[in-house]
């Protein structure tokens, strides 16, 4: 089983005191269109996601697909960019918001080189929807306001890893760890005891933190990776999360995925290659 880093909060201070400014011509712009990309954010983001999957298919080994068909993903989305861009001049107004975005990021392995191709296909998406009204000047103020948002995300993201990493358990990318033991606590709730398959030692941590885990799943094209909160308190030598088993709903919203296969096929006391990777 793969298991991203334990987050760690860290304060944007440093980065947000040295944030790129957009000259006064572009910042007008921005203020002037943000009413419209408001008004017109989630069609835009769910455009957003299906030209860039579209283009990197790739892609879909790192974000939610339940997320894309419930809506959660494009409406997130959408108010990020807004909040980000209504607050581009001082964001510290923001540093909450944006902290839990970088965590979630990192939980995900968001890269630098993951940010252009996400800037080509918003700044595409918003063209798109907009239309004319999208006029070359709108879209090159708002190619510089990204600009400026993605740098502060790379900029916090980079330490974030590098804390991540260097702190005492720590490690970089994804670790895998051994099911040592799996309690069933209820009809839908399944606990799992997790140690490191190194037998090392593993970040602590502060409650309410969670890991990412990463499964490769039979019959299944994508990568598909699920944060977990833990469930037991820290200072033990190893991680529990209870997983709630995510039966179908209505609205054509299909069972959980990756719920359904921990509770199902996942055993106690081994790793095993045939369900997961690592990296």
């Amino acid at each position: 089983m793969s298991i991203t880093n334990i987050k760690e909060k860290r304060s944007w201070q440093e980065v947000v005191k040295t944030v790129k400014t957009l000259n006064p011509q572009k910042l007008e712009i921005i203020k002037a269109t943000l009413p419209i990309v408001k008004d017109h954010g989630e069609q835009i983001t769910k455009h957003f996601y299906k030209r860039m999957f579209k283009q990197h298919p790739e892609l879909l080994n790192i974000f939610n697909q339940t997320h894309q068909i419930t809506g959660h993903q494009p409406k997130a989305l959408a108010d990020a960019v807004y909040g980000a861009a209504a607050n581009i001049e001082d964001f510290s107004q923001i540093m909450p918001i944006l902290e839990r975005i970088g965590e979630k990021h990192r939980s995900l392995q968001i890269k630098p080189e993951h940010y252009p191709i996400v800037g080509e296909n918003l700044l595409g998406a918003i063209k798109e929807v907009l239309g004319d009204a999208a006029t070359p000047e709108i879209i090159d103020a708002w190619a510089d306001a990204y600009g400026v948002i993605a740098d502060v995300f790379i900029r916090m993201e980079n330490n974030m890893y590098k804390t991540a990493e260097t702190m005492p358990g720590g490690w970089a990318g994804y670790r895998n760890f051994v099911v040592e033991k799996k309690v069933k606590e209820s009809d839908v709730i399944t606990s799992f005891y997790l140690k490191p398959q190194d037998g090392k030692e593993i970040a602590s941590y502060i409650p309410g933190q969670y890991i990412t885990v990463k499964l490769e799943i039979p019959g299944e094209q994508y990568t598909h990776l699920r944060q977990y909160s833990l469930s037991n308190r820290p200072g033990q030598n190893y991680y529990r999360i209870s997983v709630k088993r995510e039966d179908p709903k209505v609205d054509n919203i299909p069972a959980g995925i990756v719920s359904t296969f921990l509770h199902a096929h996942v055993k106690r006391g081994r790793y095993d290659s045939d369900y997961c990777t690592c990296r």
